[in-house]
């Protein structure tokens, strides 16, 4: 169970300063003066990239539920 922990935290933490950009959003964003556009990108990103593991873990946590608990 303390590994489990320790794992879940650590990729829960892992995330959050990342730098994920694609090439091409990378050139455009270089050319740019100001760098509050490059950490809206970034921010989007990684939103954009949440979204659908949140989904599945609550998929998988639904079905762990409901039927996780037909054991007892």
């Amino acid at each position: 169970m303390k590994y489990k922990t320790a794992f879940l935290l650590f990729s829960l933490l892992s995330f959050l300063k990342s730098n994920a950009q694609c090439a091409m959003c990378r050139a455009v964003l270089e050319s740019e003066e100001t760098k509050s556009a490059a950490e809206g990108i970034n921010d989007g990103i990684v939103y954009l990239m949440a979204i659908p593991y949140l989904l599945v873990g609550g998929i998988i946590f639904i079905i762990y539920k409901k039927y996780g608990t037909l054991k007892k």
